[in-house]
């Protein structure tokens, strides 16, 4: 920004004001000049700055004569000793400010001209100590105190600012710190020290944006990291905190009205309005996701503009900008430049759409597969360095290298084909990544024979499926019967999405370039503990045209039927790879969080013990989802583009929400009960007995479930002597119901809500987020690119038509000349395998800054002894969990995750090194 000759007069006028309203200041004893800085004239060097001339950066320097205020206070107004003098005592506030941050206005424009002038002053930050008593005199809160911080040492990315505060005897302890931020741009404050206090040393871990004073007038509050059983239930919060309490948080409900702006902290609700684009084109009108017609959780309310075209929809934001989110919940600027999300941002937002310019026709598939394993041999050949995508070497070293003065995307090949470059073509492990691999949360025991849709036949035909007891007990290999032996032995298990994709298989087909059957998967538990495929069959509904048809497909011995076999399994793993992604992944953890954790800043106080208990289960979680809206489940986003729903994906994912989704079985014991993969037994470690016992999502998971609930229920019992003072807790109540009634409205009335009557319901309840969050996301979100990397092992779309459906003998005829071309023209085109490929990469990504569950303990726990004992218990089970898992992968019997060319399952193992590793939990979902 230019800033010419008025400019430096503002400037010049603004240090003789302010250095008249020093000489003039009142010299009493309540007055703030016994800080006051000492007044000498220097020489100016003007702060540089740049004006453009011709093209050209011109930096200004030039001698002036101005005021300039020391920060050292003069000797003769030395403060007293600490606990000294009068019933005084002289505390110290350090503020660490850090720096090196994206800011939004920060380094820009004439405001940061007099922000450092303010900082010479020693006017740029104030500060004020909050009494967590009441005056006794009046009964009311004690007026606080307050002072002006001075600009100290500068180091490793922090700025220090100190200040001197007076605090009578009587005053109380701090139970608070209010700032005022007069400089003109946000400031990110890391932390602040009390020193001198009568209690003792006072930290308060702040991690917050602090706004400038122009863009709101209202202080910003930091409540001690002091941990006690007594003071912070809403009950028994000091009465000189109970007002600013509740004054917090009604800021952040704030009044649902107005359009937010970036610098806010405002928790409120909305439907998800914003995927569509129709004053764009019509083409990209989407459907509202909330409410009687598609049912959805809520997500975080921005208040823009409704769209013309649509009064229903709102308006998008910019290409290169984020939706609203609360300004806490950003991780810009924050974390470091490899943070995963900031790279995913920067793929979708200038990676893509060069990728997108160099494969032009979005339809042309890979002829043969060699040309499949060039993309990670050889590479494709991007745009010559010093375009944009130049940028982005140094960011995704993985996707984007320099070669001979070109930029050459090359995939690394997944450790899964490095062990076995054909395991992907194996119904073997087709099998097992049923329950070791991306989405192990689908299959089922199957309990009722024959199988029946449950669907409407006089919209979608014939319920009964086509899987008959022959057909099942032929590939049983006659070894015993379907009623009387497999099901009673529970040895048949099935994933079926049937009825979730038949309602939407008409609709899809509509649209160019896909095709989508409603279709199922049965499999058959053998003595060796393994599984193997039976059958799949697919499903086209009657239409206008034509009536229902289904067929039925097994492992062939002759060769059309293997290669119609290899047809029908392209087929499942585009659905389940739909579903895992817009169901198991992003609806079950992304969207349904969401909810948790706005209710979680409305009515949870910071200080309260459970939202510090939450609040590290929900870092960043905000804005990967607002991510996610605005490039990735939006119309004609990634997903849409990409995987066989096409336009109507992120519809069937509120398909799913309303037909399947409870919040009590999202427990991982209750979720493997109602599947039918184990059953309830007290008398075994974890108080279920698996059906599979070789199921290792299942067995790891477990480990991760119990452990956790230990943690918390020793939390919970720290701070809630009974029953009782869980009910009694307004705050806690408060969130929970808003959880159901505001954030899962569409499922308010659902009998299945748990009460929070009791220590017991509060610990499963708190065990269920932190699981879903931690343990569930890890397991089915980096595993994406060792498991889907090389896309035949899990295509995301199939684009053409099983060939015995159609009644074109040229079409089956072609099958049958080449089935190959057949099985590689199902296969997503060059454009979209690539594009899931890069995407898969950067969320399977961990970051160097990545926190790990129960790795590090929170700043605010480490001032209670009894919290840190237990949360170093929990970090020590966990560390425990990494051995057992380290044991199984090598226990030669556990055929599921050990052999020969088999990738370890290590989902589930606690910790993670940097990178695509396959492993490691962090503590929230954020990527």
């Amino acid at each position: 920004m230019m800033l010419g000759t008025q400019g430096y007069a503002i400037r010049e006028a603004r240090f003789l004001t302010v250095r008249r309203e020093f000489l003039l200041a009142p010299k009493g004893r309540n007055s703030s000049s016994a800080a006051l800085p000492a007044i000498k004239s220097v020489p100016l060097v003007r702060l540089h700055r740049r004006r453009r001339r011709s093209g050209q950066e011109i930096g200004e320097r030039s001698p002036a004569r101005v005021v300039v205020v020391s920060c050292a206070a003069p000797a003769t107004a030395a403060p007293a000793a600490s606990g000294k003098g009068a019933g005084k005592s002289t505390v110290t506030a350090t503020i660490s400010v850090q720096t090196e941050v994206e800011s939004l206005l920060a380094n820009i424009g004439i405001g940061r001209g007099l922000d450092d002038i303010s900082d010479l002053l020693g006017k740029s930050i104030q500060v004020e100590l909050v009494s967590s008593e009441l005056n006794p005199e009046n009964g009311k809160e004690k007026e606080s105190i307050k002072a002006w911080a001075h600009k100290g040492k500068k180091g490793d990315g922090v700025q220090k600012y100190e200040a001197k505060l007076e605090v009578e005897g009587g005053f109380g302890e701090v139970g608070a710190v209010l700032i005022t931020n007069v400089h003109h741009s946000e400031m990110y404050f890391k932390e602040i020290e009390l020193r001198g206090l009568a209690e003792g040393d006072v930290h308060i871990s702040c991690n917050s944006w602090v706004h400038a004073q122009k863009d709101s007038p209202q202080k910003r509050v930091f409540f001690t990291d002091k941990m006690s059983k007594q003071s912070f239930l809403p009950s028994t919060t000091p009465e000189g905190l109970k007002k600013l309490r509740a004054q917090e948080l009604e800021t952040l409900r704030g009044n649902g009205e107005g359009e937010r702006k970036t610098h806010e902290r405002i928790y409120d609700y909305d439907v998800y309005n914003d995927l569509g684009n129709p004053d764009s084109s019509d083409s990209l009108k989407r459907p509202v996701l909330g409410g009687k017609d598609h049912p959805y959780p809520r997500r975080c309310r921005t208040g823009r503009r409704k769209s013309k075209k649509d009064p229903q929809s709102e308006t998008r934001v910019g290409a290169l900008q984020t939706p609203y989110v609360p300004r806490d919940e950003a991780f810009s600027g924050v974390k470091g430049v490899t943070f995963s999300a900031k790279t995913l941002k920067s793929v979708l937002h200038t990676f893509v759409p060069n990728l997108l310019s160099v494969l032009k026709d979005d339809t042309i598939g890979f002829p043969f597969f060699t040309a499949i394993d060039t993309l990670f041999q050889e590479g494709l050949r991007m745009k010559k360095p010093g375009s944009s995508t130049s940028l982005l070497n140094a960011v995704v070293p993985r996707l984007v290298k320099l070669m001979e003065g070109q930029e050459l995307l090359q995939f690394e090949m997944p450790e899964m084909i490095e062990r076995d470059k054909f395991s992907w073509f194996r119904d073997e492990e087709f099998a097992r990544q049923i329950l070791a691999g991306l989405n192990p949360l689908s299959v089922q025991l199957l309990t009722e024979f024959p199988i029946v849709s449950k669907l409407d036949p006089k919209v979608y035909g014939p319920p009964e499926s086509a899987i008959t007891k022959e057909l099942v007990e032929q590939q049983m290999r006659g070894v015993m019967t379907v009623e009387e032996k497999a099901i009673e032995q529970k040895k048949l298990f099935i994933v079926d999405y049937h009825d979730i994709l038949l309602p939407y298989v008409n609709k899809v087909r509509e649209l160019s370039g896909t095709t989508l059957y409603g279709s199922r998967a049965l499999f058959f538990h053998n003595k060796l503990g393994t599984l193997e495929p039976v059958a799949i069959e697919l499903t086209r509904p009657p239409s206008s045209t034509k009536p229902q048809w289904k067929q039925v497909f097994s492992p062939g011995v002759d060769a059309t039927n293997v290669w119609l076999w290899r047809l029908a399994k392209a087929h499942f793993l585009a659905h389940d790879s739909g579903y895992h992604q817009l169901v198991s992944h992003w609806l079950r953890t992304h969207c349904c969080t969401e909810p948790y954790i706005i209710a979680a800043n409305r009515q949870l106080s910071a200080m309260h013990p459970i939202y510090r208990l939450l609040h590290p289960h929900f870092r960043y979680t905000m804005e990967i989802n607002a991510l996610a809206r605005q490039d990735l489940i939006n119309a004609d986003g990634v997903i849409e583009k990409c995987f066989s729903p096409m336009k109507y994906s992120i519809e069937i994912s509120s398909a799913a929400y309303d037909k399947l989704w409870r919040f009590d079985y999202q427990a991982l014991p209750a979720d493997l009960i109602q599947r039918g993969m184990a059953v309830e037994d007290p008398t075994v470690e974890h108080g279920v007995r698996l059906v599979i016992d070789d199921y290792p999502f299942a067995n790891d998971g477990l480990l991760i479930w119990s452990a956790t609930k230990e943690w918390v229920a020793d939390y919970v019992n720290h701070f809630y002597e009974d029953s009782q003072s869980v009910v009694s807790d307004a705050e806690l109540q408060a969130w929970w119901s808003e959880v159901r009634n505001k954030g899962h409205a569409d499922k308010k009335d659902e009998p299945w809500w748990p009460a929070l009557d009791s220590r017991e319901s509060l610990v499963q309840v708190l065990t269920t987020i932190i699981w879903v969050v931690s343990g569930h996301h890890a397991a089915v979100n980096f595993g994406q690119y060792p498991y889907a990397g090389y896309f035949p092992n899990r295509p995301t779309i199939a684009r053409t038509n099983i060939p015995t459906e159609d009644d074109s003998a040229m079409h089956f005829d072609l099958f049958l000349k080449k089935p190959e071309s057949a099985l590689l023209g199902c296969f997503p085109s060059q454009t979209q395998a690539t594009l899931v490929m890069a995407i898969l990469d950067v969320l399977s990504t961990h970051s160097i800054d990545e926190e790990y569950l129960g790795q590090q303990a929170e700043p605010v726990w480490q001032s209670d002894p009894a919290i840190m004992a237990v949360f170093e218990k929990f970090n020590g089970k966990l560390k425990q969990i990494e051995r057992i898992i380290d044991e199984r992968n090598t226990n030669r019997e556990l055929r599921n995750r050990s052999g020969a060319g088999i990738l370890p399952y290590e989902l589930l193992k606690p910790f993670s090194q940097p990178g695509v590793t396959g492993k490691g939990i962090p503590t929230s979902i954020s990527i």
